[in-house]
């Protein structure tokens, strides 16, 4: 099965090894027919520590490292 990637922004660099990364999607209303934005964090491993806050990143679905940690970064958008 192939894994997900999805693209997003930094918004925390503080731990070691790791950055929080906001994917925001947009869906249409099903009744008001409206494009409605929604966003959430994931926790990714990211070994070097070369990401800082508000740079886009790509990130891909791997085996758990830690307890949040479910995702690694790929590369930059």
């Amino acid at each position: 099965m192939p894994k997900r990637i999805l693209s997003g922004v930094v918004v925390s660099d503080k731990t070691d090894k790791t950055v929080v990364v906001r994917v925001e999607r947009t869906y249409l209303h099903p009744l008001l027919r409206k494009t409605v934005r929604r966003s959430k964090k994931y926790h990714a491993h990211d070994a070097e520590n070369a990401f800082k806050v508000g740079d886009r990143i790509a990130i891909r679905e791997c085996a758990p490292i830690s307890k949040l940690k479910r995702w690694e970064v790929v590369a930059d958008v």
